[in-house]
């Protein structure tokens, strides 16, 4: 399955993977994490694992993008 993973301790909540997905499989969150920010979230059944995510993300490591066969997630 395709999927792009957040992690969440690492996203500031800039909205700009969520404005960028084409697919609109991106949203933020009512959560809060660790930094005090509402972080991303993923809707992995509408994503296509086109990457524009994790291409627009100003925070390293903060999207993982797995097109096929995703490992197991927490």
């Amino acid at each position: 399955m395709n999927r792009s993973v957040i992690e969440a301790d690492l996203c500031k909540g800039c909205r700009v993977c969520v404005n960028s997905c084409p697919n609109h499989c991106l949203s933020i969150g009512s959560e809060i994490n660790r930094l005090g920010y509402q972080y991303a979230r993923s809707t992995p059944e509408k994503c296509t694992a086109c990457g524009i995510c994790f291409y627009v993300c100003p925070e390293p490591g903060a999207i993982t993008v797995y097109k096929g066969e995703a490992p197991d997630v927490k």
